[in-house]
């Protein structure tokens, strides 16, 4: 049983068979994403949240081609050591930029810098890369 089953059996995750074209639309919109990300009119901020999107729709497409999703926008993030082999370093940059969206949605803080920035889109890009490589 591998670790994503373990996560099945506690609930943190849904086993659901996997949907090609539902990966190929998430791949896509993670590039648009990463574009976004390097618009030259977009805030900080608003570069942010695209990069942070495009990190995000790539990770759920890893998720997703192993044959698994979750409720929990999270664990897109957490999972990455079992779907794409992460090490911690990586995936909890994500994840620390998942808790920075989300006091920007939730209670309307976002403080973010250039170099911050810059380290999330160059992840994002990097894990968009790898699971283009996985799905191939």
């Amino acid at each position: 049983m591998t670790e994503l089953d373990n996560l099945v059996r506690i609930g943190k995750l849904k086993a659901e068979s996997r949907n090609d074209a539902e990966i190929g639309r998430l791949l896509a919109m993670a590039r648009t994403r990463l574009a976004d990300a390097q618009l030259a009119g977009a805030s900080l901020e608003g570069r942010f949240i695209s990069a942070y999107n495009a990190a995000h729709a790539a990770a759920l497409a890893a998720m997703r081609w192993h044959g698994y999703r979750s409720d929990k926008r999270f664990m897109v993030f957490q999972c990455l050591p079992h779907t794409l082999d992460w090490p911690a370093m990586r995936w909890r940059v994500l994840d620390a930029a998942h808790q920075k969206r989300n006091l920007a949605e939730y209670e309307g803080t976002l403080e973010v810098e250039e170099s911050g920035v810059a380290e999330l889109y160059a992840l994002a890009e990097e894990l968009i890369a790898d699971v283009g490589r996985l799905v191939q």
